[in-house]
């Protein structure tokens, strides 16, 4: 890789900073020059995800989510548990809410399969490959628009999409200024605050926009507190050929831990929000709760985007981006070794100590740099998207002892362990969409990507972890779409994805292997005033899958494992129906079957062949539905319904690593009230008022969403003889709670 390149990835971040600015300057210089034929700059803001992004009548299975539809729910909750009701989505929540540590499945993907942009920008953690929702708090307020794509999709920047990528585009430039607060609260003690505010095109021009935010919740689960805040800073040039943004966003998160989830089915039934996080014995042998087992982390994102319509043909962009996150998660562990801290023996009145009582903190320190740059060539019958990736990122990962019992030889913040990963990803992609006629349509993706990942260091078990990896990945991606008319849509697509595994899976396994995946897709679309229809079949072919065990490691991370050969075979309907004009009908179906092809295991002693077993979390049938009454203008009642089928934690079938289907119903109220200025009025202060409630599970379902399963192997309560134990754990949501809100518009 050439080294001057690298070695920019190496600045310091306030060099960094001071380029932007530098950058911006000239670029706000530059875009003075006039240039003739003007375009929408709507248009401008949509070529800052064009790369990754699909249109109407694509080859790629997708759904489409606009800032107003987002609104409706946004009372607080993440941006996963407002997709909930997304073709073939299952989402999950710690504390039970919705608020802090949510999760999203997308065909029983997982977050390390799911490919996460943030206005093209990879948000995907570099190493672990995650998602982490949480540092994005009220995030949804800046949204203008996301498409949700299943399957491989189009190619896209950062980490793979394998099985689902999601691309966010931020708050568009507003023409005429706007401010508004928001304020809403609910049952938990959870409470949203923000501010926003636009000045508009001024000078037909320039745009400054922000958000302000803070969001608490106390949780569903006993201490399972969040406190987020966040802020949303926007400073744009646009003319009638280019659009610059600088972009700068930071999510702020104090969450008490509730990853534990519970064990014991006694309580489950009976005590379903208790919680174990923090949980010790003192000196006089009574329970107490560490009022700090918190993770708490910051994550600040600076962007700068420049898009440019350089002739009637051709626009181009280029993003650049930095991302700095630093944080820990504090835990309070009891009876811990001195050589597993680095800690030595003492004796104290003649008695030899070697364990302890002690507080530790687990830091996180990293920074990302990414360079994107794309051009799109339109004329005629032809569409191509040419682009390329470049990112870099640097994180340390160490622990220190804050507090012990007997504390050896250590000082207060004592460091136990220190690692270091460095991963380079740089990636090309040309894509191409030909019409042939007015029926017929070709799609072509090639995308090249070249990983260099690097470890030094020990884990927090302090062990040795040198990792020194290269992956070279060409995925290519085919379709065709037939049009019969305006409104009815067949298509057909190939779709070959490659990816690398994560720090935790080279941790837990050390035979681990990149996984592939050859992706086919069948769909119709059918569209007309009062009906629209998209079903699709898929077949997903997996080498190698990286699938959960249903484990977990000893800091809460999921534990993945290569399964040979597996497929994901399934089809989705989603449509919408209006059959009077106050009713609108949105069905949305998901019936599938994951197998693992061999599933070999170590059972009692012996290994056994399973044969063909399912994939773990993933449901065989996902169903959701909104009835959405319109009583009057801009008053909408929805009943939303989710059904999830019953569906395995683990890979062996087995009837302990079960977690039930369940069925649950919310309730979501939206009413604006507008101010609207007579002919010879000023216009008033308060343009709208909107109201908002959510009544989430009304029916008071008892259920379980995520959870985990493990096993081991009992060699000593029975001499000579091999007995394997099995375990789970559940994290129970929340029953019926509701959440009201209203946002005043100026």
């Amino acid at each position: 890789m050439n080294n001057s390149l690298s070695n920019l990835f190496h600045l310091r971040r306030q060099d960094f900073i001071f380029i932007l600015l530098a950058f911006l300057g000239f670029t706000f210089a530059k875009a003075q020059e006039k240039v003739q034929d003007s375009i929408l700059p709507h248009y401008l803001d949509e070529v800052l995800v064009k790369a990754v992004r699909v249109n109407a009548t694509s080859p790629i299975t997708h759904s489409n989510v606009s800032k107003e539809a987002l609104a409706k729910r946004n009372l607080g909750q993440d941006i996963p548990i407002l997709l909930n009701f997304l073709p073939s989505v299952v989402t999950s929540s710690d504390a039970g809410t919705g608020v802090g540590y949510t999760y999203i499945r997308v065909r029983g993907i997982n977050a390390q399969s799911t490919n996460i942009t943030l206005n093209g920008i990879p948000y995907n953690d570099a190493e672990s490959l995650g998602t982490f929702w949480v540092n994005l708090g009220d995030f949804a307020s800046s949204v203008e628009s996301l498409q949700l794509q299943r399957g491989v999709g189009t190619s896209t920047n950062g980490a793979g999409a394998f099985g689902a990528s999601i691309n966010v585009l931020t708050d568009a430039v507003s023409e005429e200024a706007n401010a508004e607060i928001s304020n809403s609260f609910g049952s938990f003690n959870t409470r949203k605050h923000n501010i926003k505010f636009s000045t508009g095109k001024l000078n037909n021009h320039f745009e400054i926009a922000g958000r302000l935010s803070q969001i608490k919740s106390d949780g569903y689960i006993d201490r399972a507190s969040s406190d987020l805040k966040s802020y949303f800073l926007q400073g744009a040039y646009v003319d009638d050929n280019r659009l610059i943004k600088a972009i700068t966003f930071s999510g702020k998160e104090v969450t008490y831990q509730a990853w534990n989830g519970l064990e014991d089915l006694d309580l489950l039934e009976n005590d379903r929000t208790f919680n174990t996080a923090g949980m010790y014995t003192d000196e006089e042998g009574t329970i107490r709760f560490h009022e700090n087992e918190e993770d708490n982390y910051q994550q600040d994102h600076y962007q700068l985007h420049y898009s440019e319509r350089i002739n009637n043909y051709w626009s181009t962009n280029l993003s650049l981006n930095y991302t700095h996150g630093q944080g820990y998660f504090e835990q309070y562990k009891e009876d811990q070794d001195f050589e597993d801290y680095d800690l030595e023996e003492i004796t104290i009145g003649g008695e030899t100590i070697n364990s302890t009582d002690l507080i530790r903190r687990r830091w996180l320190d990293n920074d990302f740099y990414v360079v994107n740059a794309n051009a799109n060539f339109k004329k005629n019958k032809l569409d191509m998207i040419f682009g390329g990736s470049y990112s870099t990122y640097d994180g340390d990962h160490f622990g220190k002892i804050i507090w012990a019992r007997n504390a050896s030889s250590s000082e207060i913040n004592a460091p136990y362990y220190d690692s270091n990963g460095k991963k380079k990803d740089l990636s090309f992609f040309t894509k191409a969409t030909v019409n042939l006629n007015d029926k017929l349509s070709l799609f072509g993706d090639l995308q090249l990507r070249l990983v260099d990942y690097k470890t030094t260091g020990l884990t927090s078990d302090r062990i040795p972890l040198e990792i020194d990896e290269n992956y070279n990945f060409f995925n290519p991606k085919a379709g065709i779409t037939y049009r019969f008319n305006r409104g009815n849509h067949l298509y057909f697509s190939y779709a070959r994805a490659n990816r690398e595994p994560n720090r935790d899976d080279f941790e837990n396994n050390e035979t681990v292997k990149p996984e592939q995946l050859n992706d086919f897709e069948l769909g119709y679309r059918h569209q007309s005033e009062k009906f629209s229809i998209n079903t699709n079949l898929y077949y997903m072919l997996y080498n190698e899958q990286l699938i959960l065990t249903g484990d977990r490691d000893n800091v809460g991370n999921p534990i993945r494992t290569n399964s040979g050969e597996s497929y994901r075979l399934g089809l989705e309907i989603e449509a919408a129906v209006k059959p009077i004009e106050w009713l609108t009908i949105q069905p949305a179906v998901t019936l599938s079957s994951n197998k693992n092809k061999s599933t070999v295991i170590s059972k009692d002693g012996s290994l056994v062949d399973l044969g063909k077993t399912n994939i773990s979390f993933s449901p065989e049938v996902v169903v959701s539905n909104a009835l959405v009454f319109n009583p009057a203008k801009d008053f909408d009642i929805a009943l939303l319904t989710k059904y999830v089928g019953e569906q395995f934690m683990g890979n062996t079938d087995s009837e302990a690593s079960k977690l039930d289907s369940y069925f649950v119903n919310d309730l979501n109220v939206s009413y604006k009230l507008s101010f609207v200025k007579a002919s010879n009025e000023k216009s008033p202060f308060i343009k709208s008022v909107n109201f908002t409630a959510l009544v989430n599970n009304i029916l008071n379902e008892k259920y379980v969403s995520n959870g985990y399963y493990y096993t081991y192997d009992d060699t000593w309560s029975v001499p000579n003889q091999t007995t394997t134990i099995e375990g789970a754990g559940y994290y129970p949501q929340a029953t019926r709670n509701f959440l009201v809100g209203a946002t005043l518009k100026f």
